[in-house]
C-alpha cells in the first residue's frame, strides 16, 4: 500500500511539474503577436538585418548555379520602393491563395449540403461498439478535409457515438479532439491543408531549381497510411492506459438514461446526460434518405472519377505532362481544382437527394458563406506573401541556407538524423505558434533549400514538418480549440479543468510524437514514395 502511495506522489510530482512548464508555455505564447502581425515585426527585423548585412557587404555564392547574391538593404531607397511596387502581386501570386479558395469552394458544398457530417457518421455506426475508438479516430483523420471545422463537428459526434454504446462521453470528446488535433495532417483524403503546405514547398524549392513542383498529392501515400497507423496507436493507447482510469468508467447509453429517467430514479449522472442541449442517439444513424443521398453521391463520384481518368488516358491528351507523363499531368500539379470540383460534383448531388440543396442557383450563396470561416487566413496571407518577399529580395535567405548546409556538410551528420531533429523542433515550436499554416510560411523558405543543398528533396523535408506540426497540437495553450474542447467535457464532468484534458492529451500526444516518428524512420529506410512524385532522396 505505501509503495503504491509513493508511485502516487511521484506520478503527482511529475505532472505539477508537466503543468508549470505548460502554464510557462502558455505564458509565452499569450505574449506573442497574432501572426498576422508577427509577420510584420518580422518584416521589421528582415529590414534591420539587411541593412548591416548590407553594410559588411555580405554575400554566397549558390552551389548549383555559381551565381553570386550579395545581401540587399530592405531599408534602402530601393528596398522601399520594391516593397511598394510589388504590394499587390505579392499577394496575387502567392501559390496558396488559389490552391485553398479552388478547394474550399468546393468542400463548402459538401460540408453545407450534409455530405460530410453524413460521411462521419456512416464511419462511427458501421463499426461495432468495441471499435467505437477506433471509429471516432479515423472519422477524426477523415474529417481533416473540413479544416478547423473538423473540431465542430468531430468533438460533439465523439462524445455521442461514445455515450450511444454506454460508454463515458468524457472520453469521446478527448479522443476525438487529440485525433483532430495531434494526427491533424494525416488523412486519407487529399486536403485544404496539403494544397497549401505543398504550394509553400514549391515556392521555396524553386529558390534552388525552378523545375522542381511538389503537388497536393506528392506526400498522399504517406498521409493516408499514417491516417490508418495513428488511428491505430490512439485506440491501443486509449483503450489499454487511459480508459481505465476511474473517471472513464461506464456510463449509461442514450436510451437506458430515457428508461431510467422514465422510471423517476434518475440519478445525477443520468440527469447530467438527458440535457435539453444534448444529441439523442438517433443523431448517429442515417435516415433513409440520406443513406438514398450517399448512395447518389457515390455514383456521381464514380462517374466523375471515370471522366476525369478517360480524358488523361486518351493517346496524346493534352492533360498529360511531359513525355506522357501522368505525375506531371494537370490532373495531379493542379489537383485542388480537380478535388474542389469533386466535392462540389458530389455535394451537390447528395443535397439534391436529401433536399438540403434546392438548385443551382444556391451554390453561388453556399461558396461564399463558405469563404467566410478562411477569411482570417487570407488575412494572413497577404503578411506572408510581403514577408516572403522581401526575405528572397533582400538575398538573406540565399544567406541563410547556403551557410546552413555548408555547416551540416561540415558535421557530416545523415540526413535522417537531421530530419528527426526538425521533427522534434518543429514539436517544440508547435506549442508556441500553433498556425501549422503561419509557421510552414516562415520555416519553409529556409530548410527547403538548406535541405536541398545537402541532397533530400523538399518532400523529404515536408514530411518531417508534417509529423512535429500535428503532434503536440492539443497540448498546446495556443490551440483555439482546447478550450472549446475543455467546455464539451465540463457538460459531463463539472470538475473538470486543464488539467483534466491535459492529463489526457499529453500521454497521445507522446505516443503519436514517437509512433509516427518511427513510421517516417521506417518509410525512410524503406524509400518507399510519399506519394505520386514524391520521393525522400
Amino acid at each position: 500500500m505505501k509503495k503504491l502511495q509513493r508511485r502516487s506522489a511521484v506520478v503527482k510530482t511529475r505532472m505539477n511539474f508537466l503543468f508549470r512548464v505548460i502554464s510557462a508555455i502558455e505564458r509565452v505564447g499569450n505574449k506573442l503577436p497574432n501572426p498576422f502581425w508577427l509577420f510584420w515585426i518580422m518584416a521589421g527585423i528582415l529590414g534591420v538585418v539587411s541593412f548591416v548585412l548590407a553594410l559588411l557587404g555580405v554575400s554566397v555564392t549558390l552551389p548549383n548555379s555559381g551565381k553570386i547574391v550579395e545581401v540587399k538593404n530592405l531599408l534602402s531607397i530601393e528596398g522601399i520602393g520594391f516593397a511598394a511596387e510589388s504590394a499587390l502581386d505579392n499577394f496575387a501570386e502567392f501559390p496558396p491563395v488559389p490552391l485553398v479558395v479552388a478547394m474550399i469552394l468546393g468542400v463548402s458544398v459538401a460540408e453545407a449540403s450534409g455530405l460530410m457530417t453524413a460521411l462521419l457518421r456512416v464511419t462511427v455506426i458501421r463499426l461495432p461498439g468495441r471499435w467505437v475508438t477506433f471509429a471516432i479516430a479515423f472519422a477524426s483523420m477523415i474529417s481533416h478535409v473540413m479544416g478547423d471545422s473538423a473540431y465542430m463537428v468531430m468533438i460533439p459526434l465523439g462524445a455521442l457515438a461514445f455515450r450511444a454504446v454506454g460508454r463515458s462521453p468524457v472520453l469521446g470528446v478527448l479522443v476525438a479532439f487529440v485525433s483532430v488535433s495531434a494526427a491533424f495532417n494525416a488523412s486519407p483524403l487529399v486536403t485544404p491543408s496539403a494544397a497549401i503546405r505543398a504550394s509553400l514547398t514549391t515556392a521555396a524549392a524553386q529558390t534552388v531549381d525552378p523545375s522542381v513542383v511538389v503537388t497536393p498529392v506528392a506526400t498522399y501515400f504517406y498521409a493516408a497510411v499514417a491516417s490508418l497507423f495513428l488511428s491505430i496507436v490512439i485506440t491501443l493507447v486509449v483503450e489499454l492506459v487511459l480508459a481505465k482510469r476511474p473517471e472513464f468508467g461506464q456510463w449509461p447509453s442514450t436510451d437506458e438514461a430515457v428508461a431510467t429517467a422514465g422510471n423517476g430514479s434518475a440519478t445525477g449522472t443520468v440527469a447530467r446526460v438527458e440535457t435539453k442541449d444534448e444529441l439523442t442517439q438517433s443523431d448517429v444513424r442515417l435516415t433513409t434518405l440520406e443513406r438514398r443521398g450517399l448512395g447518389w453521391a457515390g455514383a456521381a463520384s464514380l462517374i466523375y472519377v471515370a471522366v476525369v481518368l478517360t480524358l488523361l488516358l486518351i493517346p496524346g491528351s493534352s492533360l498529360l505532362g511531359k513525355g506522357g507523363s501522368i505525375v506531371q499531368s494537370v490532373v495531379v500539379v493542379n489537383i485542388a481544382v480537380f478535388i474542389g470540383l469533386l466535392f462540389a460534383v458530389v455535394g451537390f448531388v447528395y443535397g439534391r437527394a436529401t433536399g438540403s440543396i434546392s438548385s443551382l442557383g444556391a451554390l453561388p450563396k453556399i461558396m461564399a458563406d463558405g469563404i467566410i470561416p478562411i477569411a482570417p487566413v487570407l488575412v494572413l496571407f497577404f503578411a506572408a506573401s510581403q514577408f516572403l518577399a522581401y526575405f528572397d529580395w533582400t538575398g538573406i535567405g540565399s544567406v541563410v541556407t547556403v551557410e546552413g548546409a555548408d555547416l551540416l556538410k561540415k558535421l557530416n551528420a545523415p540526413h535522417l538524423v537531421v530530419l528527426v531533429v526538425i521533427i522534434f523542433a518543429i514539436a517544440v515550436l508547435n506549442m508556441v505558434i500553433s498556425s501549422g499554416t503561419a509557421m510552414w510560411a516562415i520555416l519553409a523558405p529556409i530548410l527547403v533549400p538548406m535541405m536541398m543543398y545537402i541532397d533530400l528533396r523538399p518532400e523529404a523535408t515536408l514530411a518531417a514538418f508534417m509529423i512535429g506540426d500535428s503532434a503536440t497540437g492539443p497540448v498546446t495553450p495556443m490551440n483555439a480549440y482546447f478550450v472549446l474542447a475543455l467546455g464539451y467535457v465540463q457538460r459531463y464532468k463539472k470538475d473538470a479543468g486543464i488539467g483534466t484534458v491535459m492529463s489526457f492529451a499529453i500521454p497521445l500526444s507522446f505516443a503519436i510524437l514517437l509512433c509516427w516518428g518511427a513510421l517516417f524512420v521506417i518509410w525512410y529506410l524503406t524509400g518507399v514514395p510519399l506519394g505520386p512524385g514524391g520521393y525522400l532522396y
